[in-house]
């Protein structure tokens, strides 16, 4: 009876198991990606926006990741795609947002400042002004935001009228092609090992202890102490290329 009934019922293993992958973090990215995706596909003129999606580039401390990138004649658009559910709230300046889903409260990065940092290795890429590339964040997800946001953070298909929004034509059609063309051959061939060495990059990055480089000029970067008054006895990372290099960095 038994052998009879897990021959009936074989189908339902399968559903449980597709209900526990779609439930893991690891889905709901690949699914807002891909939302992403199809959106722009279906909005955006593809004779004016050009995409490049999944986009690795080498920077002097190591990798940065970008979702997508959208050439046109009205500049290069940075989009970030962050997968998040229930309450957001942050400030434009704050180094880190809050999420709270029901009793749960996340802290996760500024993701403004982890897309100035995509925009950095591609103003270094590209050698354009910094007015020429925009930087745009998308929550999908279902999230809802508590506090007010700039106009370059937004929801879902919010982010296809924010790039609409932008007129002002900066490059010709064939500067179009040229940017396309140096993104596709600047960045990293898309790969597992291209991801493994990202990955290892980015844990290297979140651990405080960790030697680092500088992520502005590559030379290593050395941990100080503050000795001003108010803040004296903190620690932070300052490059070791200083007073020609005055990056730092906060021990976290």
């Amino acid at each position: 009876m038994l052998e009879t009934l897990l021959i009936q019922l074989w189908w339902i293993f399968p559903l449980l198991i597709a209900g526990a992958v779609i439930k893991t973090p690891w889905f709901k990215g690949l699914f807002g990606e891909w939302m992403v995706r199809m959106s722009a596909k279906f909005l955006l003129n593809p004779k004016e926006y050009r995409p490049i999606h999944n986009v690795t580039l080498k920077t002097p401390d190591g990798t940065t990741q970008i979702d997508h990138i959208f050439v046109s004649r009205f500049g290069v658009f940075v989009v970030e795609t962050k997968n998040y559910s229930g309450w957001i709230f942050g400030g434009e300046h704050q180094p880190m947002w809050t999420q709270k889903l029901f009793k749960i409260t996340n802290k996760f990065q500024n993701p403004l400042r982890q897309n100035y940092k995509h925009v950095k290795a591609l103003e270094a890429l590209l050698n354009l002004p910094p007015e020429q590339i925009h930087s745009v964040i998308v929550f999908v997800g279902g999230s809802e935001f508590k506090t007010e946001m700039p106009p370059n953070v937004t929801y879902a298909g919010g982010y296809i009228s924010y790039i609409k929004s932008k007129t002002e034509i900066f490059l010709s059609p064939s500067e179009v092609d040229a940017v396309f063309t140096a993104i596709g051959t600047g960045k990293m061939t898309p790969s597992r090992a291209t991801n493994r060495e990202h990955v290892k990059n980015v844990q290297l990055r979140l651990d405080s202890d960790a030697p680092r480089l500088c992520p502005k000029c590559g030379a290593q970067m050395v941990l100080r102490t503050t000795k001003s008054e108010d803040k004296a006895g903190n620690k932070f990372w300052g490059c070791s290329a200083f007073p020609k290099c005055r990056m730092i960095q906060n021990v976290t």
